[in-house]
């Protein structure tokens, strides 16, 4: 049976991707087999340059390690200067997603391009301070937006509830399209916080902390998210929002 896409999940179901920044290194085959149990079917693993970002993180080496443990859909957030120079490595490694910021030093259509020409998912994300509104003319291009509800960089920041209207600007439009596009949402997330960002219109969730570091456990830390959530596939097609 062939490994599950980005583009096989609608965007009105609810998605917990944990953040493998969160997690245990020592015993990383153990904590992935964890989230599995728990029926994950999306990895985040961000990736950072130590530029871009004030941090340095995973590579290609943990990407390809980790490859043959799972067939869980590996999410990778290129948080460095230049995609293009990386898009090919990463993909070889065994990545199926590949999100890229809309504010890196590359031309943004020739970082499209390249991740499509591998065959795999194309995300675009926003820092806090960036207008959505220089999103939209990519969303026909596009199957992800992640909105980063932190400054990118370190795991365990305050979440940013002021980035709600822009969740809900970005629905709006992808409501309007009629697009399967998720909106994909980074930054703060816990158990108290994720009804708010699945109000606002998000239904991708990245929970690191909140999940690896959860008193009782990964499985029982995906379920009380999804508990929280309060989701309603219905709620993400009829509502309207202004920025």
């Amino acid at each position: 049976m062939l490994k599950k896409k980005l583009t096989d999940i609608s965007n009105k179901d609810l998605v917990i991707a944990p953040s493998l920044l969160a997690a245990d290194f020592a015993n990383l085959k153990s904590e992935i087999e964890q989230t599995k149990r728990a029926g994950v079917e999306v990895l985040h693993i961000d990736v950072m340059d130590g530029h871009f970002v004030p941090n340095i993180s995973m590579g290609v080496p943990v990407v390809q390690s980790i490859r043959s443990i799972t067939d869980q859909i590996f999410d990778v957030h290129l948080m460095i200067s230049h995609p293009l120079d990386y898009v090919s490595s990463f993909v070889k490694a065994g990545a199926d997603h590949i999100t890229f910021h809309i504010e890196s030093d590359d031309n943004v259509e020739q970082v499209i391009k390249e991740i499509k020409k591998h065959s795999v998912t194309v995300g675009m994300s926003l820092k806090p301070g960036t207008d959505p509104e220089l999103i939209l003319p990519y969303l026909g291009q596009i199957d992800m937006i992640l909105v980063m509800t932190v400054e990118p960089g370190f795991g365990g920041q305050s979440f940013m509830a002021n980035m709600m209207p822009k969740i809900s600007f970005l629905r709006e439009k992808i409501s309007k399209i009629g697009s399967n596009l998720h909106i994909e949402v980074d930054g703060g997330i816990d158990q108290g916080t994720v009804g708010t960002v699945v109000k606002a219109g998000a239904n991708v969730i990245v929970a690191g902390t909140s999940v690896f570091k959860y008193c009782d456990g990964v499985e029982k830390a995906v379920l009380a998210l999804k508990s929280n959530a309060n989701y309603d596939s219905d709620i993400c097609s009829n509502r309207s929002y202004s920025l």
